[in-house]
């Protein structure tokens, strides 16, 4: 019996991996996170499949789906919505089928953030302006951020910011990173990206926080703040210019 942990992407169900679509129809039992992962996805569900929405358990209970599971040997697909490699609660999961022995494999999903930068229509790193990204939240309930890492140190590297998990922390998301990035640094709220409700509000630190206020946000967005967002007048890189040779190019 094996648990197949799977990212399920960032909503739309045909934004799932190949192998990720393979192993739901696999599997006779499927647990998925119902508050975060669409419905659409259970339609690759075998027939007759077992399919339990996690959204209202603890861990413990999730543990005894795990446990039901291997005593009757069925083979489990784990839904978690994104990629799996950021925060997804999976590591304390994994701890606890390693302590029963029980395996699990780790299937990676389009992450959120990928799936908000295609609903702009933008490339986040542009040459010579932008050339990291970085992924971060701020403290929640769930999880606090640890001492080192914070909004205001982010941004001192005046790199592009996807921050996560924090449209209900937008004042202070703005308060902190106003006085790095400038009042009229570009932002962009990408709301359940992918979605068929998918909804985007543009702005600067200067009037973000107005306009939504104008039209609330209660949760699924992802916050970009940098001037990547809006860059137009930039050089192009060397990748395509016909004197860079490169190893595989093959020009004379």
């Amino acid at each position: 019996m094996t648990v197949h942990f799977i990212g399920a992407g960032p909503g739309a169900a045909d934004l799932i991996t190949v192998r990720g679509r393979d192993l739901i129809a696999a599997c006779p039992v499927c647990l998925y996170a119902g508050s975060i992962v669409s419905p659409d996805l259970l339609r690759y569900c075998p027939p007759g499949a077992r399919i339990v929405d996690t959204a209202p358990m603890s861990l413990d209970e999730i543990e005894g789906e795990y446990l039901k599971a291997a005593a009757s040997g069925d083979d489990i697909a784990r839904l978690h919505s994104g990629d799996l490699s950021v925060w997804s609660a999976v590591a304390e999961q994994i701890r606890r089928l390693q302590k029963h022995g029980i395996e699990y494999t780790l299937t990676p999903g389009v992450p959120a953030f990928a799936a908000a930068a295609s609903a702009l229509g933008r490339e986040l790193t542009i040459p010579a302006i932008a050339q990291s990204l970085v992924l971060t939240r701020v403290s929640g309930r769930a999880s606090p951020m640890p001492g080192n890492e914070s909004l205001a140190k982010f941004g001192a590297t005046g790199a592009t910011l996807a921050i996560h998990l924090a449209i209900h922390a937008l004042h202070q998301v703005v308060a902190e990173l106003a006085p790095l990035y400038g009042p009229d640094c570009p932002v962009a709220i990408v709301v359940k990206a992918s979605w068929p409700d998918e909804r985007i509000v543009l702005g600067t630190l200067a009037d973000i926080e107005e306009k939504v206020i104008k039209a609330p946000i209660e949760r699924t967005a992802i916050i970009f703040v940098g001037p990547s967002l809006a860059a137009d007048e930039f050089r192009e890189s060397s990748l395509y210019d016909p004197a860079y040779q490169r190893r595989f190019r093959g020009r004379e």
